[in-house]
């Protein structure tokens, strides 16, 4: 099949949409499959869409639907990753709009599906999934004389909870826990007391930077398909998240605790503490890689061209 891609993949530090676009554009490349990321190619099969608003040649949604509109056999499968939700009303409005001209869509968790407002039957759930990477050391015995948190993040929006990190690193017990904040943060922001490593593209790096810690914080609200969470949790790292994670919440319910707001996150902070064996016991289980998700994607890819050469030979 010829197979269109409206993001083409970037090498370094960038989120999990990214990595699932590598991930899949090698794998249907592996499978003998053309890949482009240009609509000026005839005979595409499957436009698989991530993301509706205009990539780097300036082709958007109505691009792709223009291209369907002229070569009914291509079909358009919607990979729904952001809603928008950080600051972003110009996306949500295009989400909106778009996702009920497609012939199939991908929600990475049951949040996004119901925040979306779409209706339809022609949907599947498919929470994302770490790299095989962040599961590789997550064994590696933990001598802490500290209890050591982490986070990490490579956007630098306000919704990824920059107050309560600037909270815990103000009024964490220092002498018990040692807080570890990797990647970008806005422009001047700085921490006191916490350890702050920039963004880095090395997933070996980061994989072990994770293991070695102890439980995982993060503040961030409103995710569609949280990738920074599932890397935690390959790392065999119980969660502390605050309710409103969107994703998160999907991703997390059952490998940690949630908080309100900064007055109690120190609180169910202490609760993960208390009961650390336990939480870490469901994490050192968790065992979802993107190879999962993308053998799921590829099936979609697969039933969607199939059910278009199954109604012409109906006709």
């Amino acid at each position: 099949m010829k197979i269109y891609l409206n993001r083409s993949p970037i090498k370094g530090p960038w989120g999990g949409g990214n990595k699932t676009v590598m991930t899949l554009a090698d794998r249907l490349q592996s499978e003998g499959h053309e890949i482009v990321y240009k609509l000026d190619k005839p005979e595409i099969d499957i436009l698989f869409c991530f993301d509706p608003r205009p990539n780097h040649f300036g082709e958007w949604y109505q691009h792709v639907l223009n291209y369907k509109n002229d070569h009914p056999q291509a079909k358009i499968i919607q990979r729904v990753g952001d809603l928008g939700t950080h600051g972003k009303p110009e996306l949500t409005n295009l989400v909106e709009q778009t996702i009920n001209f497609s012939d199939f869509l991908i929600f990475p968790s049951e949040w996004a599906k119901e925040k979306s407002g779409f209706v339809g039957e022609n949907y599947k759930v498919i929470h994302n999934a770490p790299l095989n990477i962040f599961h590789s050391f997550k064994n590696i015995p933990k001598q802490n004389e500290k209890i050591e948190l982490v986070t990490h993040h490579w956007s630098t929006n306000p919704k990824k909870g920059f107050d309560i990190y600037k909270f815990l690193d103000e009024n964490l017990a220092h002498d018990k826990f040692n807080f570890t904040y990797i990647g970008r943060i806005p422009s001047g922001f700085e921490f006191k007391n916490t350890t702050h490593i920039d963004a880095t593209g090395d997933d070996e790096f980061l994989a072990k930077k994770l293991s070695n810690s102890d439980i995982y914080v993060t503040a961030s609200e409103e995710e569609a398909g949280a990738n920074h969470v599932l890397e935690g949790l390959a790392a065999g790292l119980p969660m502390v998240y605050h309710k409103n994670g969107g994703s998160i919440n999907n991703y997390c319910s059952n490998y940690g605790i949630e908080y309100d707001s900064v007055e109690n996150v120190l609180e169910k902070l202490e609760l993960v503490v208390t009961n650390l064996n336990k939480f870490k016991s469901k994490t050192l289980k968790y065992s979802n890689i993107i190879e999962n998700v993308i053998d799921r994607y590829i099936e979609i890819i697969y039933l969607t061209a199939l059910k278009e050469v199954t109604n012409e030979r109906r006709a």
